[in-house]
C-alpha cells in the first residue's frame, strides 16, 4: 500500500536541505495559514464590535447599520483591526524569507496529520479559501499514495506501474481527504484491487466548494484522465463516500451535458452513506441561523453560523446542480428547491446505508448512520419525481454501522466485492 511505506533515507548529498519547489510549496502553505489567521482575527473583532454596538444602543433605537461603535470604543476596535493586518503582512514577509528552512524533504510522503488538517479547513472554509486565492486551498487532483498523478499517458504509466484495464475511482466525503480511505488498517480501494484486479485512484478535492462546482471540475478531469489511461479500459467503477456520491452524480450530469465520452465507460457506482436527499445536521444548522438572527443581541453571532461553506449548505437537501443554489440565499432559504436529477442511465448504481439504531423505527429514520438517514442514503423520497430508483438487489442496509465505520467494515467490503465482481 503506497500510503504505508516509509520514505528511504536520503543520500548524504541531500542533507543540505529540500528542493526549491518543495520549499516554495511549504512556504505558500504557511503564508496561507498566516493570512487566514489574520482574516479570522479581523472577522472576530468585527463580530465582537457588532455585539458591543447593539448592547450599547438604547432600547427602542436602531443599532448602527454598519455594526461599528463610536468614540473611544470605536477607536479601540479600529486599532485592533489595523494591528492584525500589519502583523499578518509581517508574518507573510517573514515566511517568504524563511522558506528554505521551513520546507519538508522533497522525498517525504505527505503527512497524514497535515493533510487531515487541510482537508478539514477546506471543508469548512473551502469557498472562502478559493475566493481569496489562499494557498491553503486544495486544488482538485487525482492521486495515488497522496501524490498527484500526471495527465500524460507515459508519465501516468510510470506513476502506476501495476495499472491494468480496470481503473477504480474513490471519492471521499466532507472534510476528508484521499489518505483517509485507509481506516483501521483497511482501504476499500486496495482491497478491491487485490480481490478483483482494479487499479485504485483517489480524488482529492476541496469539499467546501459547491457540489456542482466540484462536479463540473471532476467531469472535465475524468475526460482528460481516462483518455490518457495507459491500457484499454475493460471496467471502470466509482466508489463514493458521503458527499462524494453527490459530486459523482453532479459530474455525470455535467459530463453528459458536455458530450464527454467517460460517462459511457462507467460500469458501476457504489454510493456509501450518500445524503442524496440531505442530512438533518445541516438542516439543524439552518435552524440555528434563523434562531440567532431573530433576536437583536444574538443576531451578530449568526455570522458564526454563516461561516460554514457552500459545500456544507449543499448537504441540507443534497444539491447537485448549479440551479439548486444560484440566485438563492443559501443561509435564508430553507425550502427544497432542487432540480430533480435521476440516477444516471448506463452504469449500475448501488447504495449502502447504515443505521446505529438497535431497532428499525423512528430512531432508525432520524439517526441513520449518525449523519445520513437510511431513506436519504437509499434515495427514497415522499415525492416520486425526487426518488432515486435503485434496483432492490442493489440496495443494502447494515445495522450497527456508523458513517465513518463504512470505510473499514468487512461486511461493506464484501457486499461491494460481490456487486463489482459481476
Amino acid at each position: 500500500m503506497p500510503t504505508s511505506r516509509t520514505a528511504p533515507p536520503p543520500p548524504d548529498d541531500e542533507d543540505a536541505g529540500p528542493s526549491a519547489a518543495e520549499a516554495a510549496s511549504h512556504a505558500r502553505a504557511l503564508r496561507g495559514a498566516a493570512r487566514l489567521a489574520a482574516e479570522a482575527t479581523t472577522g472576530l473583532t468585527d463580530l465582537v464590535e457588532a455585539v458591543h454596538a447593539r448592547v450599547a444602543t438604547l432600547p427602542g433605537l436602531p443599532a448602527p447599520a454598519d455594526g461599528r461603535t463610536r468614540g473611544i470604543t470605536g477607536l479601540v476596535y479600529k486599532t485592533v483591526r489595523g494591528v492584525t493586518r500589519a502583523v499578518g503582512g509581517t508574518v507573510d514577509t517573514l515566511l517568504s524569507a524563511l522558506a528554505p528552512m521551513l520546507a519538508a524533504r522533497p522525498d517525504a510522503l505527505p503527512s497524514p496529520e497535515r493533510e487531515a488538517l487541510l482537508a478539514a479547513l477546506n471543508g469548512v472554509l473551502g469557498d472562502h479559501l478559493a475566493r481569496t486565492a489562499n494557498p491553503l486551498g486544495i486544488r482538485m487532483a487525482l492521486r495515488s499514495g497522496g501524490r498527484a498523478l500526471p495527465m500524460e499517458r507515459d508519465a501516468l504509466a510510470a506513476a502506476l506501474p501495476d495499472a491494468g484495464g480496470r481503473p477504480l475511482l474513490l471519492i471521499h466525503g466532507l472534510c476528508m481527504n484521499d489518505l483517509q480511505w485507509r481506516r483501521d488498517g483497511h482501504d476499500h480501494g486496495q482491497a478491491l484491487a487485490a480481490a478483483l484486479g482494479f487499479t485504485p485512484v483517489y480524488l482529492h478535492y476541496a469539499t467546501g466548494l459547491h457540489v456542482s462546482t466540484n462536479g463540473r471540475a471532476l467531469a472535465n478531469l475524468l475526460e482528460q484522465f481516462l483518455a490518457q489511461w495507459p491500457h484499454p479500459i475493460e471496467r471502470f467503477a466509482v466508489v463514493a463516500h458521503s458527499m462524494g456520491g453527490l459530486v459523482t452524480r453532479s459530474a455525470l450530469h455535467y459530463g453528459r451535458a458536455a458530450g464527454h465520452h467517460w460517462p459511457d465507460r462507467l460500469d458501476d457506482i457504489v454510493f456509501l452513506g450518500t445524503p442524496h436527499h440531505g442530512a438533518p445536521l445541516e438542516r439543524a444548522g439552518q435552524g440555528v441561523d434563523m434562531l440567532l438572527s431573530a433576536t437583536p443581541y444574538a443576531s451578530p453571532f449568526a455570522r458564526l453560523a454563516k461561516l460554514r461553506s457552500a459545500g456544507i449548505t449543499d448537504l441540507r437537501h443534497g444539491n447537485v446542480v448549479d440551479e439548486d443554489w444560484i440566485g438563492l440565499d443559501r443561509f435564508e432559504d430553507a425550502n427544497d428547491r432542487r432540480t430533480p436529477v435521476p440516477l444516471p442511465a448506463g452504469p449500475r448504481c448501488h447504495a449502502i446505508a447504515g443505521t446505529v439504531a438497535a431497532e428499525h423505527g423512528l430512531a432508525d429514520k432520524l439517526l441513520g448512520d449518525g449523519l445520513v438517514p437510511v431513506a436519504s442514503a437509499l434515495g427514497k423520497h415522499r415525492l416520486v419525481r425526487r426518488t432515486l430508483k435503485f434496483a432492490p438487489e442493489r440496495q443494502r442496509v447494515f445495522e450497527h454501522l456508523g458513517h465513518l465505520q463504512m470505510l473499514s467494515s468487512a461486511e461493506v467490503f464484501g457486499q461491494m466485492r460481490d456487486w463489482l465482481r459481476h
